[in-house]
């Protein structure tokens, strides 16, 4: 990946470009990092590249002199512009493994009042925020936006594994860390990170970041997946209004769970004969039952446990939220299942259930989504999409 930063103070850059992590990179030419001063693509013996504000305030930065150190830069097809500044989007992880997607990333840092808001209208692909506040220049954001892009490179962190544990990746919080000694001023290390457990280790890790999310951030929880968040696997139940389901939707039930990482889905179907058909085909990836009870006792005794049950309903009374659904299946430790299908809404009472979903709404005229496909995959990638 190739970072070009332009600059009246390359100087700033240069001890971070050689430093750490990212001089490490730069060394073994996963990231190649440069800085070129606008003063030398500017006019005059002085190189000037700022002037006053038309209108009054104070100096701008000149859009000539930027714009030809662009076009020094490369075609222009291939690269991508970003201007460091408060207008712009806030900065996060989600932006940042954009960018890393980038071949050949520039960077245009502001100075003084600004930047010629003509040069942002025709070179600059993306304003970028690190935040609600106004720094002197846009020579930290730039670092800023570097680091957190060059670490998504395979191969500038030592352990890939490492970054998919740290706070954002999966819209989660990271988990605590200790290292040694065991016990420092009284306080010991949680007894689970010293016993060589590595199950329960992991499960702990878990549990962690559930809390501090929940605790700091639940706003994150929104567009996390929680499914690397579960101790327990994910169910789906559905339920036919007739009892009868074609062989393309059996096959469809099972291609959607498996997509989202469910553990298995199962298909109640109650005439024994339509259940024996379709338990005789080996490539539909459906559990067949003969009604709903037994498939959430079938849950049962593969999980050891009672299920977190959240199923779907027409009416929008009584309903939870999805947004609460999730946490209350993402803090309940238990394995969930999700029962769906126009057969479900007569017996809830029956089965009981934890949560009940009100119908997703679609569309400009905000219609139900009525069939249950549509339901099940609204559903789903709220709870297991990778943003």
């Amino acid at each position: 990946m190739i970072v070009t930063v332009f600059t009246p103070f390359p100087e700033l850059l240069e001890p971070f470009s050689f430093s750490g992590v990212i001089g490490k990179a730069v060394e073994k030419g996963l990231i190649s990092i440069r800085c070129v001063n606008p003063r030398d693509h500017a006019d005059g013996h002085y190189g000037q590249i700022d002037d006053y504000a038309f209108g009054g305030g104070g100096m701008v930065l000149m859009a000539e002199p930027l714009a030809r150190a662009v076009g020094s830069a490369g075609p222009r097809e291939g690269l991508f512009v970003i201007h460091p500044g408060p207008q712009g989007v806030v900065f996060g992880q989600s932006l940042a493994e954009t960018l890393a997607t980038k071949g050949h990333l520039v960077i245009v840092c502001g100075r003084y009042e600004g930047v010629d808001e003509r040069f942002l209208e025709h070179f600059v692909d993306l304003e970028v925020s690190i935040g609600d506040y106004v720094l002197t220049g846009g020579e930290l954001p730039a670092m800023v936006i570097i680091d957190a892009v060059a670490r998504l490179i395979p191969g500038v962190v030592g352990q890939g594994e490492a970054v998919e544990e740290d706070s954002f990746f999966r819209s989660m919080l990271d988990t605590p860390h200790y290292t040694r000694p065991a016990t420092w001023r009284g306080v010991p290390v949680p007894e689970v990170l010293t016993d060589g457990d590595h199950g329960k280790t992991r499960s702990w890790r878990r549990r962690q970041s559930i809390t501090r999310t929940l605790a700091r951030r639940p706003d994150l929880i929104a567009r996390a997946n929680i499914g690397p968040y579960l101790d327990r696997g994910v169910y789906v139940i559905l339920v036919p209004a007739t009892g009868e389901v074609s062989r393309k939707e059996a096959e469809a039930l099972g291609g959607l769970c498996g997509s989202f990482g469910c553990e298995r889905a199962l298909l109640v179907v109650p005439v024994e004969e339509d259940r024996r058909q379709l338990q005789g085909d080996p490539e539909l990836k459906v559990k067949v039952v003969p009604s709903a009870e037994s498939a959430l006792e079938w849950v049962r005794k593969r999980e050891k446990g009672e299920p977190f049950v959240i199923a779907f309903s027409d009416e929008e009374e009584s309903s939870t939220h999805w947004l609460e659904a999730k946490r209350l299946a993402l803090v309940s430790g238990r394995p969930v299942v999700f029962l769906v299908g126009p057969g479900t809404g007569a017996g809830l009472e029956k089965i009981g259930t934890d949560v009940v979903l009100a119908p997703p709404r679609g569309g400009k005229d905000d219609k139900s989504l009525l069939r249950w496909q549509d339901r099940l995959v609204v559903v789903l990638d709220r709870f297991f999409g990778r943003r």
